[in-house]
């Protein structure tokens, strides 16, 4: 139970609806639409894209999504993978000829894959939307015109990362040339434009024509491989969940090229431990939950990829890989490398979710990857691209090898907690590769602790990426020496880790109880 003594936020409680999001706008959106008669598609549809507007530096029309959608009356979990592929002539021979061991990050078309997310929007919009394109995209083309006031956490992030921005990108998300302040106005008109050509004429406007001439002429100025072609046969794909049960929850997730299940594989290593029995926020649990991120996050490195090349997934689904793999990991001592170890075994972003009076529920997540993405926007629309193509590796002959018409291993997923065969919980996590580990998170603090949806997002967080054990302030002093005692080399992120939302239904009480992320601007709300 929440204390009062304290700063923090109260949960949401509503019975006909709540959408969870990192900005309120983008809530407050999403809320008018399902009160307007949309569902929780359309007013998912609706906020994402708003989100583009108001937090560039995360997502944008240039980028990708993951969605999960349960419909109005079923308990099926359906999964649809809007990531975009890469342009058929990319070659990992060639980039490796020119110099490159690893994928270009920013500045560079070949870390730019094609966006998937507009046709991914108008998939759903028109399989299992309510209202129309026009209505759904009506309030992000008004903010586009008139704008938006900056958010703390969202001119935090333009601030620091602005530099990522080149080109025509300077021009469109900077403000007289610099990073807007906090509550200064942002506009940005000609992505109004491209989604009112998006409302009247569906995805053709966007991956054909004028606005996909603009696209692939900014890219190949720029030294791209990028066609029309490319562009025009973009589609996205529904696909089957994968799942894990931990403890009697079951863990809904995407299949790849998404690493839903690195957080599969991790909460079956966690569950070979007896959580409950550790202080919740203390040294014994983090370390525990650190080793097996390593672990679960070496066996995503060498075998996660685009699904058509992936051929290891039973494998890191199996709860025996995990038995292993929890066996490896000394309570008394932080291992160094996970690789060494496990040759036996195995070799920035928005989330929104909504649920709706029908108890539809959508489990959405939508980015340009890193931080303003690849940093290039097309020349005339001012479409900032991702660069999820830095995902690829060089590795020759690597199931994720930059080639020409793959998707890239995606960091970006959305998640559903089933009980009983009743779905109880949409939920999601930001921070690049955080995800898979905070959503083992979320899961062993609701299950193994008993927090409700705003408490288990509070929580203090770390995280153990590339030999550095991230810890948030909310650690103590006495756990962060004794981590660093067990041998972690601990730091203080910057900013807090990731962010999260999440709705759980209460069938029972006939409410929802939604929780937002205080590390990000954002709110549930709920009517």
């Amino acid at each position: 139970m929440r204390d009062f003594h304290t700063p923090g936020r109260s949960a949401v409680f509503a019975e006909n609806g709540i959408c969870a999001t990192s900005h309120p706008l983008a809530a407050q959106t999403a809320v008018s639409i399902l009160q307007q008669g949309g569902n929780a598609v359309d007013a998912a549809i609706a906020g994402a894209v708003l989100l583009g507007l108001c937090e560039p530096a995360m997502t944008g029309i240039g980028g990708d999504c993951f969605v999960l959608v349960k419909p109005a009356g079923s308990e099926d979990i359906i999964a649809l993978n809007g990531s975009g592929r890469a342009p058929a002539a990319l070659s990992g021979a060639a980039l490796r000829e020119a110099g490159h061991s690893t994928m270009p990050v920013f500045g560079n078309p070949a870390s730019v894959t094609v966006p998937g997310a507009i046709d991914a929007f108008c998939t759903l919009s028109a399989d299992h939307g309510k209202l129309g394109l026009a209505d759904i995209l009506a309030p992000a083309i008004h903010y586009s015109d008139h704008g938006v006031p900056v958010a703390p956490r969202a001119a935090f992030d333009w601030a620091g990362h602005h530099d990522n921005l080149t080109g025509a990108a300077r021009d469109f998300y900077m403000v007289d040339g610099a990073a807007p302040r906090t509550g200064q106005i942002f506009r940005h008109p000609k992505h109004g434009e491209v989604l009112r050509r998006i409302a009247a004429q569906g995805r053709e406007a966007f991956y054909e024509g004028e606005v996909a001439e603009d696209m692939v002429a900014s890219l190949r100025a720029l030294g791209g491989v990028h066609t029309l072609d490319d562009f025009a046969k973009t589609r996205c794909d529904y696909t089957t969940p994968i799942s894990g049960t931990y403890k009697g929850i079951e863990l809904v997730e995407h299949p790849p090229n998404g690493q839903g299940a690195t957080a599969i594989l991790l909460a079956n290593i966690l569950a070979e431990f007896d959580l409950p029995s550790m202080e919740p926020f203390g040294t014994l649990r983090a370390h525990i939950e650190a080793e097996a991120t390593k672990l679960a996050y070496d066996a995503r490195d060498r075998f996660l990829s685009d699904m058509d090349h992936m051929t290891r997934l039973a494998h890191m689904l199996d709860p025996a890989t995990a038995k292993k793999l929890a066996a490896l990991i000394d309570p008394s001592r932080a291992m160094a490398s996970a690789k060494p170890l496990t040759e036996a075994v195995h070799k920035e972003t928005i989330y929104l979710t909504v649920v709706d009076r029908d108890r539809m529920a959508v489990s959405l997540i939508y980015s340009v990857f890193k931080d303003f993405g690849s940093g290039i926007a097309s020349d005339k629309f001012g479409i900032l691209f991702q660069n999820r193509g830095a995902g690829f590796t060089l590795e020759e002959g690597h199931p994720n090898e930059a080639n020409g018409g793959k998707r890239t291993m995606h960091t970006i997923i959305p998640a559903m907690l089933r009980q009983n065969g009743r779905v109880i919980m949409p939920f999601g996590v930001m921070g690049g590769q955080y995800q898979s580990t905070g959503h083992a998170r979320m899961v062993t603090n609701m299950v193994d602790y008993g927090l409700g949806p705003q408490e288990m997002i509070d929580a203090p967080r770390c995280f153990s990426e590339y030999g550095d054990m991230k810890v948030e302030t909310g650690y103590s002093d006495t756990v962060r020496q004794e981590l660093a005692d067990l041998g972690h080399k601990v730091s203080t992120p910057p900013v807090g880790i990731g962010g999260a939302q999440a709705i759980r239904i209460d069938h029972d009480l006939g409410v929802l109880e939604g929780g937002s992320d205080p590390r990000k601007d954002g709110i549930a709300l709920g009517y």
